[in-house]
């Protein structure tokens, strides 16, 4: 059901929306309307979150003997690499739920801190994302914050461009991409966060190449161990896109670009540090639904003042670390 004719510019949230130049909220309750589409990835992303860990157990711990099977457990639980995959996962996941951006990247700098190589990092880290973004996108969903029709533009471009970014950081290293994306991200985290202080002189538009835009992200992400949240995000928030509803619709896209990148990965690699993989997932399993509430709670000013600072900040850290 549509709602119409409804008048928000006195509330709160849509004199913020009016005065960044954002769309009005009328129109975000419009598109809200579910989508055949978005209902089978739903259901398919509950899927996936149920059979997924079954699979993996059954692969990894010798449930004949439940004996053997907890010393499997604790002994992985308590080992130096899970505690601290865990607490990079529940910081990592906090800002990528709350600001729709991050994860992989930091994650990744960890990964390879500890001697990874890229390829192995960004198969870890996109494994743990099939976790931790699908429980991140169904808060969204589940809070409002997913415009199904925007998300449905980003599905299928993220998802080839992963699969290609994946079979070139087998192949070739790939950090040699990362000056050109991390210059790009910087400038873009800049215009957000100029954005954030200056009146728009046009209303806002719908949001143009997105599919180009979905599979250049997708391709960033799998092949430099993160960027989809960066480039999709920051891109559609500075073209005048809702913070909270791109957001919202990019982290629930997001579950499938991991999926894809992680299966393409365990195609093309030998194994991922499971120990490594668990922390990231347990950490980041405790901080989405959080993340996802300060996403709807934070005013949109305030999102976009984040959004800019962050990737401006981690831009020129990966910038300044690539070129030295």
């Amino acid at each position: 059901m549509k709602i119409r004719h409804i008048d928000t510019r006195q509330t709160e949230v849509g004199q913020a929306h009016e005065a960044l130049g954002l769309p009005p909220v009328e129109q975000v309750i419009v598109q809200a309307q579910a989508h055949p589409l978005a209902t089978v990835a739903t259901w398919f992303m509950l899927f996936v979150l149920v059979a997924l860990p079954l699979f993996l157990l059954g692969r990894g711990l010798p449930l004949n003997d439940p004996a053997a099977a907890l010393h499997v457990v604790i002994e992985v639980v308590t080992s130096s690499e899970f505690l601290k995959a865990a607490a990079v996962g529940f910081i990592a996941q906090s800002i990528d739920g709350a600001l729709g951006m991050a994860y992989g990247i930091s994650a990744t700098t960890f990964l390879l801190g500890s001697g990874a190589s890229p390829a192995v990092a960004s198969a870890s880290v996109h494994i743990a994302e099939i976790f931790t973004t699908g429980l991140s996108g169904l808060s969204h969903l589940k809070l409002g914050n997913v415009d199904r029709k925007l998300m449905l533009k980003l599905l299928i471009p993220g998802v080839i461009g992963g699969v290609l970014g994946a079979l070139v950081v087998t192949q070739f290293d790939g950090s040699q991409l990362k000056p050109w994306i991390s210059g790009y991200l910087l400038l873009m985290g800049l215009y957000v966060l100029a954005k954030a202080w200056r009146h728009r002189r046009k209303p806002a538009q719908e949001p143009k190449h997105v599919a180009k835009l979905a599979l250049f992200g997708g391709f960033v992400d799998a092949a430099g161990g993160g960027g989809w949240g960066p480039v999709v995000t920051t891109s559609l928030v500075g073209a005048g896109s809702d913070p909270r509803r791109t957001i919202g619709s990019v982290n629930f896209a997001e579950f499938f670009i991991a999926v894809s990148s992680a299966g393409a990965f365990v195609l093309f690699i030998d194994a991922a540090p499971w120990a490594t993989v668990a922390g990231l997932v347990a950490g980041g399993l405790f901080a989405a639904p959080l993340a996802a509430f300060l996403c709807r709670a934070l005013p949109a000013r305030a999102l976009l003042v984040l959004v800019g600072l962050l990737i401006s900040g981690l831009s020129l850290y990966n910038l300044s670390k690539a070129l030295g």
